[in-house]
């Protein structure tokens, strides 16, 4: 799963840039930050209980630090941006979405009450929402010749991932508490 999410997020930006899609390079930025989760939590496999809750809340402000970059660039874009490239977010949110049932599959072999699997399912998630929406996005993109759906949606998508991050942090708080003290 790091390795999908490593691939979608190089080959997302590649294309959100060349389509001038912050939706598309929102996807990417949150694939980033999945992959960071996943390298956070084969760190922490094994490790006690503390050690899990610390690589949880340092996933959750990292997807809370990347909903605010892609709320910066949505700015930028909305004062100087032409109308992103709609087949480009559609076939890139294609390609991500089978990928995403990839990633679900593997996380339900290895489903447990780890706040790690927990956090990297919502991650998964909230990637399957997103592509739908720039699918949806992309169509609109078309039919309006506008970049408005796009901004849109990326304004979305970084809600989506704050929200992501606040939830990760809330697991992460609850498991700190129920774990043992040293």
């Amino acid at each position: 799963m790091l390795l999908i999410n490593l691939g979608q997020c190089l080959v997302g930006v590649t294309v959100g840039v060349w389509a001038s899609s912050t939706a598309v390079i929102g996807a990417a930025l949150d694939n980033l930050a999945d992959a960071s989760v996943y390298g956070v939590s084969l760190y922490a496999v094994g490790r006690s209980a503390a050690i899990k809750v610390r690589a949880a809340r340092l996933s959750g402000w990292l997807l809370i630090g990347l909903a605010v970059l892609l709320c910066i660039e949505v700015l930028r874009r909305f004062f100087g941006g032409e109308a992103p490239i709609g087949p480009a977010m559609m076939a890139m949110a294609a390609v991500n979405a089978a990928l995403n049932l990839v990633c679900l599959r593997l996380l339900k072999r290895h489903q447990g009450e780890d706040v790690n699997f927990k956090a990297s399912a919502i991650f998964t998630n909230n990637d399957s929402i997103v592509n739908l929406a720039i699918v949806l996005s992309g169509t609109l993109v078309l039919w309006l010749d506008s970049n408005l759906p796009d901004l849109i949606l990326g304004l979305v998508v970084s809600g989506i991932a704050a929200n992501g991050g606040r939830e990760i942090l809330a697991e992460a708080a609850e498991a700190g508490e129920q774990a043992p003290s040293k």
